[in-house]
């Protein structure tokens, strides 16, 4: 149980992009391993976002959040690739992950550009609009996608995980107005 817990987190976790379902090509359905590859394309731009929060975050409550995210996504990346291995899928690369990292990178560069109040408002507008388009790809895309049916609920079980990390960005943007 602990076990399928922890990789229905690593399943959603990895989803997370506000760009899912602007890059993804909209006439074709992705295959489990562009999903695959898109989760680990996803978790990785978590990671690095949640690190910059870290050094750049003022607030003690958006410390607090990106300080949970980080660990959340590290260890979730550990047991995404552990599913993907026990699935023998081997990612693959698609027009979504490209888009996701160059995104990401344009993101990144530009919350670098802020500090102190101006940096915690930004980036944790940018987690609640995050966390919302990737409730929105895992509902109308990912899932629906998925043909594993171990994967697919997964994605099922991690939608709610992620329902609450949107519910938690969202109080900690209404406690910085």
């Amino acid at each position: 149980m602990f076990t399928r817990w922890n990789a229905a987190i690593a399943a959603a976790v990895l989803l997370s992009s506000p760009v899912l379902l602007q890059g993804a090509e909209a006439a074709d359905k992705p295959t489990d391993p562009q999903i695959a590859h898109i989760a680990y394309t996803a978790g990785v731009i978590d990671i690095n976002a949640a690190r910059q929060a870290q050094k750049k975050a003022r607030n003690k409550d958006v410390k607090a959040f990106a300080e949970d995210m980080l660990r959340d996504h590290e260890a979730v990346n550990k047991q995404a690739l552990a599913l993907v291995k026990k699935l023998n899928v081997t990612p693959e690369d698609n027009d979504t992950s490209k888009s996701l990292s160059k995104q990401a990178s344009d993101k990144l560069a530009e919350l670098d550009k802020l500090s102190g109040a101006a940096f915690d408002k930004a980036y944790v507008a940018n987690e609640v609009a995050y966390h919302k388009a990737v409730n929105a790809a895992l509902e109308t895309q990912l899932i629906p996608s998925a043909t594993n049916a171990e994967l697919k609920g997964l994605l099922q079980t991690g939608l709610k995980i992620f329902q609450g990390h949107q519910q938690h960005a969202e109080h900690v943007a209404a406690e910085l107005k």
